[in-house]
């Protein structure tokens, strides 16, 4: 009994230093992808909800604001403003007068110039009444509206940008409504972005299709030749592949050249800087994606199914549709898969093929970044990107199963 349970125990302890050994082995790789994967992603859905610049440079105000608790179509009373004057002259001695006031511009244009009027004045004056002295400054002061924005930012977790990435507000009276019709764009750009994503999906399917089957049965030396052809686009840079469509496509191209030598066209036709342009290059550039998996699950269906099939009377046609199609269905839902979600977060080639009407989602989160500084409301709209990308994931697995994903 004792030389069993020492047996055990030597087992357990072998055990456990195997686990310790496989964690060790697999930490960098964990650590890589926290640090470039998880953490930019936390961030990125943390600066969507949580927004303390307002609560943490006017926190008198709130509070004030919190313990008149008012009606939003009245304007507060003395303290209000007292407890705004303090804040002000604290935001100016931390020079961050000026992004309290960007942000206040966000939910409502206009009310910088009213913030800054205020906070370039404050110092003249030490002591109330304060609100005479805001009045004066800008009559905005005296109206409501500037308040209810206020109070919509009073809370350093709120909704707002996830409203205005759904084209919709949150009013200085507290209710929400649509946003304007000329600021409503965001719907807009999703739905474009869905249906160019569908689009280069489709045209991937329906020529990277009859490719496969080609290479699937072929003799091994020729598919594999033609393999690497197929895989020569990811040895180009992607700009270069992009700007080498920009050559093609143009008025002076080489496809518009052709087509006037060979008589077929009067004058240049329009190819590039709209929607076929970026479709047309998106395609190559993402097609390589539909072929690899594909082309993976046909080479290992057995030719002796379709054989059989028609050894036992089925014509061509029905034992294509009934007997092989249905087993490529893994490949080809990997492939659509990875083709769609891949298409969805395009930027580099409709920037530079498209028009001002063929820009998708990842323009303008790189637009909100890099020139407008509106973090918060690029954050939300990559928010809902990677939501719709999880919902397309959960819909695949429901129709295919995740289990039948193969990408080669």
């Amino acid at each position: 009994m004792d030389s069993a349970a020492s047996l055990t125990q030597r087992l357990r302890k072998a055990e456990r230093r195997g686990h310790w050994r496989a964690y060790a082995l697999i930490a960098p790789l964990f650590i890589f992808v926290a640090l470039s994967f998880l953490l930019p992603l936390g961030t990125v859905l943390l600066n969507s909800v949580y927004d303390p610049l307002v609560p943490d440079g006017l926190p008198r105000t709130v509070r004030a604001l919190a313990a008149w608790n008012g009606p939003r179509d009245q304007v507060p009373p003395e303290p209000v403003y007292a407890a705004l004057a303090q804040d002000l002259k604290e935001a100016v001695a931390a020079e961050k007068q000026g992004a309290i006031a960007n942000r206040l511009n966000i939910e409502e244009s206009g009310l910088r110039t009213t913030f800054m009027r205020a906070a370039r004045r404050v110092n003249t004056q030490e002591e109330g009444p304060w609100a005479p002295f805001f009045e004066e400054a800008d009559p905005a002061w005296a109206q409501p509206g500037i308040w209810g924005t206020i109070r919509n930012l009073q809370s350093p977790s709120h909704t707002l940008y996830f409203l205005s990435a759904l084209d919709a507000k949150r009013n200085q009276d507290g209710s929400v409504s649509a946003q304007s019709e000329d600021q409503r764009i965001h719907i807009t750009i999703y739905l474009r972005t869905l249906g160019v994503a569908f689009t280069v999906t489709f045209m991937c399917v329906l020529l990277g299709f009859p490719l496969s089957y080609l290479l699937a049965h072929l003799r091994d030396k020729t598919a594999n030749l033609l393999l690497i052809l197929v895989l020569l686009p990811f040895w180009t840079s992607l700009l270069v592949r992009t700007t080498a469509w920009m050559v093609v496509l143009q008025k002076e191209g080489v496809l518009n050249s052709l087509l006037q030598a060979l008589h077929l066209i009067s004058e240049p036709l329009p190819l590039v800087f709209n929607r076929f342009g970026v479709v047309v290059a998106m395609t190559h550039i993402l097609l390589p994606f539909m072929v690899l998996p594909m082309y993976s699950v046909m080479r290992q269906i057995p030719v002796s199914y379709v054989r059989a099939a028609r050894s036992l009377g089925a014509g061509p046609v029905t034992a294509f549709v009934r007997v092989y199609l249905p087993q490529c269905i893994p490949g080809i839902g990997a492939g659509a898969l990875l083709v769609f979600i891949l298409a969805l977060g395009y930027y580099i080639t409709p920037a530079l093929l498209g028009g001002s009407t063929d820009q998708m989602i990842s323009y303008f989160v790189a637009d909100n970044m890099g020139r407008s500084l509106n973090w918060g409301l690029a954050s939300a709209l990559a928010a809902i990107l990677l939501g719709a990308v999880l919902l397309l994931y959960v819909v695949y697995d429901r129709l295919v199963g995740s289990n039948n994903l193969k990408l080669g």
